[in-house]
């Protein structure tokens, strides 16, 4: 927790216009007693021990009395103007029985642990420990960032990442800033370098500052997974946690969500936030961090087609949210009544309590997704209309529809006046052909008893004429 408003908020900006100093915390000097495993720098009766199987540089600042030192196989001391190390005859009266005590491994420091860096505004705030707040990703030097190692002080860090290299805008090293690549090569590939660098990937220096006056990104992303690897959440009890983006874990707070247009400047918005709002005494607890971030654009909230650049605004507090929900809705108010001075389109907050604001710009991303959606839809159908007209694409044969005439033909229900349906063959009467040759039998004259016809065998009776009925008699 930052100890005054001036610490907790003035340039609390990471990945803005202005590069950011990152410093890394740890050290391998001789006189930081958490380097040793009884927590106390030997004196002249104590046994110095170092692994020998490990590598590390150690910083000594001034002079020590010691018993015995037993080294690594390679390692190195870089010696301060006037340090260096004796034997004590006889016993140090000043020192006690005298123990053996080891330097504490330093194989295991990553670069991508957020814990493990300090960021300031300026130079003179990390002297001063003005430091500040920002999200996992962000406490790790950024690629437009100036990377600093404390002047008196060595150290070793695992370089380990995601990619082959680690850009950033410069480094410090033992007091001398590098900022040309080739310069900075010469110093890793040096004795010092390779105890103090290690790792499969390499740092490197000369990075142009960000250009964009609405902020760039921190490039952190790639390797968020082997940030949030070293973070360990705490358990939470506010009634609805939340998760900014870029952070490992959730928090209770808020988060305020600025959308801009071109004529947005960070450095002066944040600047801005300072003035009216976390130099007043009532949100003295502030802890805000605000960044450039891209926000996944999801169409009808479900399928992905980009992203979004807004302002990320962090708002945390030590009283479970409640200053910070006060402070988001400030800002807020003063975005929407103020927004087309500062080149903003839309504000909106969420708080850990379940409180929100109304989701202006949200909704207009929203309106805008679905537009666009719709809009690759239709030119999609037009696209494929005209490839079919062109020929370019052919549509599918379908099988040929069944005519009218056929389906009454295979109609189960015979017509008026249609064939009549004889249920079975009689091969004795409906196929003549098939009949014995027997004389005058199909032959019809008026005087046979039989006649056989189309519809059907009819006996005719000799009497009468067939031509004749009653009627005409």
């Amino acid at each position: 927790m930052l100890k005054t408003s001036d610490v907790l908020l003035l340039f609390c900006l990471v990945g803005a216009a202005n590069a950011l100093y990152k410093q890394w915390i740890p050290d391998t000097n001789y006189e930081n007693k958490t380097n040793w495993d009884k927590e106390e720098v030997p004196c002249g009766n104590d046994i110095v021990k170092f692994s020998a199987q490990r590598k590390v540089s150690v910083f000594v600042e001034t002079t020590h009395a010691v018993q015995e030192m037993k080294l690594p196989v390679d390692g190195e001391f870089i010696l301060n103007s006037g340090a260096g190390f004796y034997v004590v005859a006889g016993q140090d009266p000043g020192c006690g029985a005298g123990v053996t005590t080891q330097f504490k491994d330093s194989e295991s420091l990553q670069w991508f642990n957020p814990a493990l860096w300090q960021a300031a505004a300026a130079l003179d705030d990390l002297q001063r420990g003005n430091f500040l707040f920002s999200v996992h990703e962000e406490s790790v030097p950024c690629q437009y960032d100036d990377v600093v190692f404390k002047a008196r002080s060595s150290f070793r860090v695992d370089t380990s990442s995601s990619q082959s290299s680690i850009p950033v805008k410069s480094v410090s090293v033992l007091g001398k800033m590098f900022d040309s690549q080739p310069e900075f090569s010469q110093y890793v590939s040096s004795r010092s370098g390779r105890l103090q660098f290690h790792g499969p990937s390499a740092v490197t220096v000369g990075k142009p500052g960000c250009g964009d006056p609405s902020g760039c990104d921190c490039g952190n992303s790639v390797n968020h997974q082997r940030i949030c690897g070293t973070v360990k959440c705490a358990s939470l009890s506010c009634k609805k946690p939340l998760l900014p983006l870029g952070h490992c874990c959730d928090v209770c707070g808020a988060i305020a969500t600025i959308h801009y247009a071109a004529a947005f400047n960070l450095q002066s918005y944040r600047q801005r936030i300072h003035h009216l709002f976390l130099v007043l005494p009532k949100y003295k607890s502030i802890q805000l961090g605000m960044s450039k971030v891209f926000k996944s654009q999801r169409f009808m909230g479900i399928i992905p087609f980009g992203t979004s650049p807004e302002i990320q605004v962090v708002i945390l507090d030590g009283e479970k949210g409640k200053q910070s929900e006060a402070l988001a809705r400030d800002i807020v108010k003063d975005a929407r009544s103020h927004g087309s001075t500062l080149g903003i389109t839309g504000a909106e907050f969420e708080a850990s309590s379940g409180s929100s604001s109304g989701q202006s710009g949200g909704s207009a991303g929203m309106v805008v997704g679905v537009v666009f959606g719709i809009l690759i839809i239709i030119a999609f159908i037009i696209i494929m209309v005209l490839l079919i007209h062109k020929g370019v694409v052919q549509m599918p044969s379908l099988p040929p529809l069944p005519s009218l005439s056929s389906l009454k033909r295979h109609s189960d229900v015979g017509e008026l006046g249609g064939p009549l349906d004889h249920g079975y063959d009689n091969p004795m009467f409906d196929k003549p052909s098939l009949m014995p040759e027997v004389p005058g039998l199909y032959v019809t004259e008026t005087n046979n008893s039989i006649s056989l016809t189309q519809t059907g065998v009819h006996f005719i009776n000799p009497v009468y004429d067939e031509n004749e009925t009653d009627f005409n008699a």
